[in-house]
């Protein structure tokens, strides 16, 4: 016979339904079992020896089950004569010794297949040498273990044996964990079948059904249940039924239900439960009913520390982000002293990040580590997300490369990062990282949702094109968020008929849908498209909301749409709707881009809670509307308003003292962003040596340029357009080859700018040679500015017939600009007969515009054709159209002062 050689007690099999816990294996510790549990009771039975007691289990007997239809499993029976030699155990063919049942089965567990410990289970069957409580036990072992591997098949054939063998079948919490496998698997439907083979159900046996559909939150089930338990049923509810039916509620968004259930939680003395009272919270916080989670929080006689976290939870969400670090700091300093947990940690940390409470953010994480939370992969993960969101990004690399159990959070928390930064070639890398073989880990929607935002290029298309297949190939083309972000990314990158391809491709198109489709044809040159869009959507019977109205906004602005644009406002107006922030800049924005500053200033002053955007929309408007001296006004009431200049502020007002040779006004907006670090910022810097080089000084220009060195194109690009202005050709050419040995390859708009410094200085043979270089080296096809140089360049030298076979040859129209400047050289070489023809197709081009009309008339005058001018200038008394007036300016302590003809000095 074999002896029993392990002392170890096997402990009761135990169950526990409670949300906050999961299922109790044999190895938990007895304090930490919950109420239900004690309906299990202690037998000293023994077996094998007398100083060996084992803990059984006494179960309910004579319970009737219907066997469910499962797959059919052959058991082998074995004989009596010899006991085979278990799989994995430590006996020898001359003295075996045999383990505990438990202790064998849980080994196995973790370092098998779980069907192959199924298949040596069935081997144990016919031994008489454990007891059947022992193979009971072992099962629920088993049982478990299928649960934390999501191995349902072979939780289906433990479940025909039970239901197979008349020793098994009416074992109450073999069927108890049967129910919770199936849950924790994600089959809630067959944990119902299993329960519905229960005889007559205990209180426990529901929760734990209502335990497993709040896991995979089927809430309207758990209400039904919930109600099946009230209505048929002699049992109240416990402390494990109020909180499953609270999360409910919060899950179906009705509060008044959870309100309900409140009201019978103090009914029956349940609410002073720290479960009961830590859901009631979380349901509060939910809902937004903050002094009720307060109410709750403050009157329970019991807290723990999740009471403490689910409260901190409830403000942070609902933006009481003051009494949520108030609340944290009050789990040190208060009458119940705590240790913060993972979860504690993994709540602040992202109040921190939004926040941008760094300090606070690395106290935490100084906490963590004292405390022994920082090997915990959601507190790694947290920190490197907090750190990334507040452009530590450094620090936020280091933990993650420190991190050696990296999961796809992990991977996720550092891309998002970088994608939120706008850091598109980090984004890149890291995503490459993620899927090589060395640290291979699943993209996930997560994963893809982050990656997309940064494709904006033209050069990202077949990135995007990458991750649609891998979503295609994981099956993640149904998530609707990232369809609609596919939508965007393609349209966003030039690729409308693809961005269009899966909008159709849609069964049930949402506002989302539309608006993605909609902002990309807004914001990619197809405005027309996004017209059309609102319309269909519309006749779908969905209506815009505030990001459709910002997107159509944004198209008539492209179109120059004012009437369709208004139309949009009096919608907005009509039904009511409350503008928010983002709308009201949009309106200004589009009413400044019809060229309606006055419509756009009325707007702007109704707005109450103006933001730094705000401002800049309006400084920029009047810019861009040739309206400086406002730009300046306004910039200077910002100021006053104690709003703090950002570098959009600063680079607009740069532009407005280049307009107007401000000088002194543009030193002191330099020692303002010197000062707040905004000379760092490439559209700054920029803005600054285009500020000096238009305002005369040539020299602060190259001194800012020299002394402030930034790796960027735009840069070199500035200074050269900078000598370029000044007529200093020779030194622009210097400049350009100086940054192609420093490894810059020159874009469109450094072409332009030294083709323009090559016009100016009357270096012909080089401009010519640059239009044919950015072709043949670097693939850049010339745009209408670069034609524009070069014509201007060959005209005012005479060379007319080169000049209009260029004009023949340009991939499109030639514009007013283009004509206007062959119409000046004609008017100075005397070019009578191409003169005319300029000047007749000028006006065809811009039969409205008072400046060409003077332009022609200057024309015919220098050929003495008074009867032309006389025609030309009764044509403008026709129209209503008035030349503007010259205008010269002078700055005198720091104010501007305007001079027109006739006056003497204008008021600043």
């Amino acid at each position: 016979m074999f002896t029993l050689a392990s002392s170890t007690i096997a402990p009761p099999v135990l169950c526990c339904s409670h949300p906050q816990y999961t299922h109790l294996s044999c190895s938990d510790s007895p304090k930490m079992l919950p109420h239900p549990c004690r309906i299990f009771q202690k037998c000293n039975t023994f077996q094998g020896s007398d100083t060996q007691p084992m803990i059984l289990l006494k179960t309910p007997s004579n319970i009737a089950h219907q066997k469910p239809l499962f797959q059919s499993v052959k058991f082998s029976p074995t004989t009596n004569k010899s006991v085979p030699k278990p799989a994995g155990s430590l006996g020898t063919p001359n003295k075996p010794i045999l383990k505990n049942l438990s202790e064998e089965i849980t080994q196995l567990c973790e370092s098998k297949c779980l069907s192959e410990v199924f298949s040596i289970f069935q081997e144990y069957l016919n031994n008489d040498f454990y007891h059947s409580s022992e193979k009971s036990e072992a099962l629920g072992l088993l049982l478990i273990a299928c649960g934390k591997q999501k191995d349902v098949e072979t939780g289906r054939k433990v479940h025909e044996m039970v239901n197979s063998l008349n020793r098994l079948k009416d074992d109450v919490v073999l069927h108890t964990r049967l129910i919770t496998m199936y849950s924790v698997c994600g089959y809630p439907s067959d944990a119902h079948s299993a329960f519905d083979d229960l005889g007559s159900k205990k209180l426990y046996q529901w929760n734990v059904l209502m335990s497993g559909y709040t896991k995979n939150e089927l809430w309207f089930d758990v209400i039904c249940l919930f109600i099946e338990l009230m209505t048929s049923t002699n049992d109240m509810p416990d402390n494990f039924t109020i909180p499953c039916v609270v999360k409910a509620c919060g899950g179906v968004l009705d509060v008044g239900l959870g309100e309900s259930v409140h009201g019978m939680a103090l009914k029956i003395g349940l609410v002073d439960d720290v479960f009961v009272s830590n859901a009631l919270i979380s349901m509060y916080g939910k809902f937004g009913l903050v002094e009720e989670a307060t109410t709750v929080f403050e009157y329970m006689p019991e807290r723990n520390l999740v009471s403490w976290n689910s409260m901190i939870s409830g403000f942070s969400a609902n933006g009481y982000v003051e009494e949520s670090f108030d609340l944290f700091r009050s789990i040190f300093t208060g009458d119940e002293v705590l240790v913060p947990d993972a979860t504690t940690v993994v709540i602040m940390l992202p109040i921190c990040a939004e926040e941008e409470e760094i300090e606070f953010g690395k106290s935490i994480h100084g906490l963590a580590v004292k405390v022994g939370l920082f090997k915990e992969l959601t507190v790694t993960n947290s920190l490197v997300d907090m750190y990334c969101k507040v452009g530590y990004f450094a620090d936020a690399q280091l933990l993650f490369e420190k991190n050696e159990r990296k999961n796809v959070v992990s991977w996720n928390s550092i891309i998002g990062g970088y994608s939120g930064d706008g850091d598109a070639g980090g984004t890149f890398h890291l995503m490459r990282r993620m899927q090589s073989t060395r640290e291979y880990v699943k993209a996930n929607e997560v994963t893809l949702l982050n990656v997309l935002p940064v494709c904006l290029e033209e050069s990202e298309q077949l990135i995007v094109k990458e991750l649609h297949c891998h979503s295609l190939r994981n099956g993640l083309e149904y998530h609707e968020l990232l369809r609609n972000a596919f939508i965007a990314a393609y349209a966003k990158c030039g690729l409308l008929k693809y961005a269009e391809l899966v909008f159709y491709g849609l069964a049930n198109k949402t506002v989302s849908s539309w608006n993605a489709l909609i902002s990309g044809c807004a914001q990619h040159e197809d405005s027309s498209k996004a017209l059309t869009l609102s319309s269909e959507m519309m006749d779908s019977g969905l209506l815009p909301d505030w990001f459709t109205i910002g997107s159509l906004l944004v198209a008539c602005s492209h179109l120059k749409l004012l009437h369709c644009g208004t139309q949009i406002h009096g919608f907005v107006l009509r039904n009511g709707l409350k503008a928010d922030m983002s709308t009201r800049v949009s309106l200004v924005s589009f009413y400044m881009n019809c060229g309606k500053p006055a419509l756009a200033q009325r707007m702007f002053d109704r707005t109450e809670d103006k933001n730094v955007v705000s401002w800049n929309v309006m400084i920029a408007g009047y810019l861009q509307n040739a309206l400086p001296d406002k730009a300046l006004c306004l910039f200077r009431d910002m100021v006053s308003s104690r709003f703090q200049p950002d570098e959009i502020s600063v680079t607009s007002v740069l532009g407005a003292c280049s307009t107007l040779s401000a000088v002194r006004l543009g030193k002191e907006v330099h020692c303002f962003a010197l000062k707040t670090n905004l000379i760092e910022d490439g559209f700054v810097h920029c803005s600054i040596i285009d500020m000096y080089a238009k305002s005369g000084f040539i020299g602060m220009s190259k001194y800012v340029f020299n002394h402030i060195p930034l790796n960027d194109i735009s840069s070199w690009t500035a200074m050269i357009t900078g000598y370029a202005v000044h007529g200093l050709g020779m030194e622009a050419i210097k400049l350009f080859q100086e940054m192609q040995k420093s490894g810059f390859n020159p874009s469109s708009l450094t072409y332009v700018s030294i083709l323009m410094a090559c016009n100016h200085a009357g270096l012909i043979e080089e401009g010519r040679q640059y239009i044919r270089e950015m072709q043949i080296l670097h693939g850049l096809k010339p745009e209408s500015e670069h034609y524009a140089c070069v014509i201007d360049m060959l005209a005012r030298v005479g060379q007319f017939d080169d000049a209009l076979n260029l004009m023949a040859e340009m991939p499109m129209h030639p514009d007013s600009q283009i004509w206007c400047s062959v119409l000046n050289s004609c008017i100075v070489h005397a070019q009578l007969n191409l003169g005319k023809k300029c000047a007749k197709k000028l006006l065809e081009l811009e039969p409205k515009k008072a400046e060409i009309y003077v332009l022609v008339s200057n024309f015919f005058a220098r050929f003495e054709d008074w009867d032309s001018v006389e025609q030309l200038r009764q044509k403008m008394k026709e129209l209503g159209l008035q030349k503007e007036i010259g205008c010269s300016r002078i700055e005198i302590g720091g104010k501007n002062y305007n001079f027109v003809v006739g006056n003497m000095l204008s008021k600043p």
